[in-house]
C-alpha cells in the first residue's frame, strides 16, 4: 500500500510503529462511484473503512445518522459484532482504505486504547482520550491523587490536652494545626485544633494552662480520602472555606493537605484568586481579582483538567465575589433579609467563560427594603459589569424591578408562570428553575421553590409545553454537513442550540416533572437515574456528551480570545481534531436520542 496512511488520524494516532506496520501489511485501496452502496444491513463486514476522498452517509430506515469524511472511518461496531446494522451510501465519488478485518480484531486485542477509540460509546471514548493524555503528555496536576501533594505528617493530642501543651507543639513542630481525639465522647470521635481556634481559647479568658484543648476544637471534621483529586480538594477548600482536609485510607489517617502545600503543588495561582477576593477592600479590587478568573479557566483547560472540575472552580470562585460584591454594597440588615441568587448556567454551576448576567433577590415577607433599593441593585449590576459579566439583554437581573421582590410576590409570579404558559413565562421559569443561592439567606429561595412546586404537580399539560423548547433551535438536520467543513458559513456549530441546551432543558423538564429539587444537570440526570426515569447508559452518556460539548466550546472561546475577537459560541468544525470530529458526532447523536425520549415521555408530537 502507499505510505500515505495518516497515522495521525484518531483512532490510528494511538498505535505503536509495530502496529502501524500491521495496518500496512493488511490495507488496500478502493473506489465507490457516487450512490454506491459500501454496506448494507446483514453484511458481514470483511473490512474497515477509512475514507481518503469523498463522504459517506449512514443510513437508518432511510434516514441519515452519521457522515463521514476524509480521516474518518467506519463500521468497526459492525466488524466486531459480525453484522453491519445499517446502510453506508456514498454521496459523492469515495477513495478508502480497506483494512482486512483480522488486523483490526488483532490491533483491538494488543491497543485497548484503540479498540475503545474505535467501537466504543462516547464514555469509553473520553476515558480512552484522558489516558491516552496520561501517557503522551503531562497529564493535568488537579488530576493527581491527593497523597501526591506533600501531607503534613498527623499530630494527635487527646482532648484533655492543655491548649498550652498543644502551643507548644506547635512551637516544636512548626505545625498550625493538631488532631484532637475524645476518647470519652459516644461514640469516640476525632476533632481539629488550629491557629485560628488558639485565638478563640486566648479570648475565652480561662488560664491556657488549664484549658482543654477539646473544648476549642472543631470535630466536624472534613475529609478525603488520598486516592482522591487534588482538584476535588482545591474544589472542596473553596466551598467549605477551609485550609486544610485531613487525609485518609478507609478509616486510617495518613496526614493532613493544606491549601498551601496543594496550592504550591498545583502551581496555578487559583489560592490567590481568593485571596485578593478575600482581601479586597473595594469593588475595583474585586474587580482584579475577577480578571483572574479567565486566565485561571485558561490554564486549567490548557493542562488538560475536566470541565466538569473547571465549571465547579468556576462557580465557587464567582459565588464569593458576588457574594462580597454584595456585601459591600447593601447594608447589612438588606444582606440578612434577602437571599441574592444566580441562575442558568451560572446556577448550574456549568458557567466556563464569562456571560451575561442572570440574577435576582429575594427578599424576606413583612421586611421593609432600604428606600434606596433600586439604587444599591444598579450599582451591584454596575459592579458585575465592571467584572467582566454584560447586562442581561432580557434584564433578567436584580436591578430589574420584576426580579426582585418577597418570596410571596416570587412565589405568585412563579405561579403565574405555570398557570399562564405563554414562551415568555416558560423562559422565565426554566431560568428560575435553575436558581442557587450565593449570598444571604438561602432559605428564602428554598420557600419559592416549594411554592412552585405545589403548583406544578401531575400537569401533564404544561410540563409537555414546558419540555416542548428542547426543540426552539429545530432538528439540526443540517449539522452533519457542518461537521464536514463544507463552506465556510456552514464549518460554524452553535454547540449550544445544536446540543448543550436540548441535554440541559430536557433533564430540567424531567426532573420538573418527577419532583427532582437539585439544579445541575448531572446531579438531575443521576436522580432521574435513580429514580428509573433513565437507565444509567443513557444517563452517563448524556453527561459526558454535555462535558463533551462544553469543553469544546470553552476551546472555541479561549482561541477567540487569543485572537482578540469576541466569544461567539460557535466551533469552527475544520478545527476540530479527527477524534474531536468523531466525539461529536457520537454527542450529537446522543442528543438525537434524547430528545427522541422526551417526545415520547411528554407527547410533544401530539402539540
Amino acid at each position: 500500500m502507499p505510505n500515505a496512511f495518516n497515522f495521525t488520524a484518531s483512532p490510528f494516532d494511538c498505535l505503536t510503529p509495530g502496529e502501524q506496520r500491521t495496518v500496512r501489511d493488511a490495507v488496500d485501496v478502493a473506489y465507490f462511484a457516487e450512490g454506491a452502496t459500501l454496506l448494507e444491513p446483514g453484511d458481514a463486514p470483511s473490512h474497515l473503512f477509512v475514507l481518503i476522498k469523498g463522504v459517506v452517509a449512514q443510513l437508518d430506515d432511510g434516514q441519515t445518522v452519521a457522515t463521514y469524511g476524509p480521516d474518518e472511518c467506519f463500521d468497526g461496531r459492525a466488524l466486531v459484532a459480525g453484522r453491519a446494522s445499517h446502510r453506508f451510501v456514498a454521496l459523492e465519488e469515495v477513495v478508502a482504505y480497506e483494512l482486512q478485518r483480522e488486523a483490526v480484531m488483532a490491533l483491538i486485542a494488543a491497543n485497548a486504547t484503540f479498540g475503545a477509540l474505535l467501537f466504543a460509546d462516547i464514555g469509553a471514548k473520553l476515558s480512552a482520550l484522558a489516558e491516552r493524555h496520561s501517557q503522551h503528555q503531562l497529564h493535568s496536576l488537579t488530576l493527581s491523587r491527593v497523597d501526591e501533594a506533600f501531607l503534613r505528617p498527623p499530630l494527635i493530642v487527646n482532648a484533655d490536652t492543655s491548649v498550652l501543651e498543644v502551643v507548644r507543639l506547635f512551637q516544636s513542630e512548626r505545625a498550625t494545626s493538631v488532631l484532637v481525639r475524645d476518647a470519652h465522647g459516644q461514640p469516640a470521635r476525632t476533632g481539629i485544633f488550629t491557629t485560628n481556634a488558639l485565638q478563640r481559647a486566648v479570648l475565652d479568658g480561662r488560664p491556657l494552662h488549664s484549658l482543654p484543648v477539646g473544648e476549642m476544637s472543631n470535630f466536624a471534621l472534613v475529609t478525603m480520602q488520598a486516592g482522591d483529586q487534588l482538584g476535588d480538594a482545591m474544589a472542596l477548600m473553596l466551598k467549605k472555606r477551609i485550609h486544610r482536609v485531613v487525609v485518609l485510607e478507609g478509616e486510617r489517617i495518613v496526614g493532613v493537605l493544606e491549601a498551601l502545600d496543594l496550592f504550591s503543588f498545583l502551581s496555578n495561582h487559583s489560592h490567590m484568586i481568593t485571596v485578593r477576593i478575600e482581601q479586597a477592600s473595594d469593588l475595583p479590587g474585586l474587580a482584579e481579582a475577577a480578571a483572574q478568573i479567565t486566565r485561571l479557566i485558561r490554564l486549567l483547560q490548557r493542562g488538560g483538567t475536566r470541565v466538569a472540575l473547571i465549571a465547579q472552580l468556576v462557580q465557587q470562585l464567582n459565588a464569593r465575589l458576588f457574594e462580597r460584591a454584595w456585601q459591600m454594597i447593601a447594608p447589612p440588615a438588606l444582606q440578612a433579609a434577602s437571599c441574592l441568587v444566580v441562575m442558568g448556567s451560572e446556577g448550574r454551576g456549568e458557567q466556563l467563560l464569562k456571560t451575561d448576567q442572570d440574577n435576582a433577590l429575594i427578599l424576606r415577607d413583612g421586611y421593609a427594603p432600604p428606600a434606596d433599593l433600586g439604587a444599591l441593585c444598579d450599582r451591584f449590576s454596575d459592579a458585575l459589569a465592571s467584572f467582566g459579566y454584560p447586562p442581561c439583554p432580557g434584564q433578567i437581573m436584580l436591578s430589574n424591578p420584576a426580579w426582585r421582590g418577597s418570596v410571596s410576590e416570587f412565589s405568585r409570579r412563579a405561579r403565574e408562570w405555570l398557570l399562564e404558559p405563554s414562551d415568555e413565562h416558560l423562559m422565565r421559569l426554566a431560568i428560575f428553575m435553575d436558581a442557587h443561592a450565593v449570598a444571604g439567606d438561602a432559605a428564602l429561595l428554598e420557600q419559592v421553590r416549594a411554592s412552585v412546586a405545589q403548583v406544578a404537580h401531575d400537569n401533564d399539560a404544561l410540563l409537555a409545553r414546558f419540555a416542548a423548547a428542547v426543540d426552539a433551535f429545530g432538528h439540526g438536520s443540517s449539522w452533519w454537513g457542518r461537521l464536514l467543513g463544507r463552506g465556510d458559513a456552514e464549518r460554524l456549530l452553535d454547540l449550544k442550540k445544536e446540543g448543550i441546551f436540548p441535554i440541559v432543558h430536557g433533564a430540567r423538564s424531567l426532573a420538573f416533572a418527577q419532583g427532582v429539587a437539585a439544579t445541575s444537570t448531572a446531579e438531575r440526570v443521576a436522580a432521574l437515574v435513580q429514580q428509573g426515569v433513565l437507565d444509567a447508559t443513557a444517563g452517563d452518556e448524556l453527561v459526558q456528551s454535555l462535558h463533551l460539548l462544553m469543553g469544546l466550546k470553552l476551546k472555541a472561546g479561549l482561541a477567540e480570545l487569543d485572537a482578540g475577537k469576541p466569544v461567539s459560541g460557535a466551533v469552527d468544525t475544520a478545527r476540530l481534531t479527527t477524534l474531536e470530529r468523531d466525539l461529536l458526532k457520537d454527542a450529537l447523536a446522543a442528543v438525537k436520542r434524547f430528545k427522541a425520549v422526551l417526545r415520547q415521555r411528554f407527547r410533544l408530537d401530539t402539540l
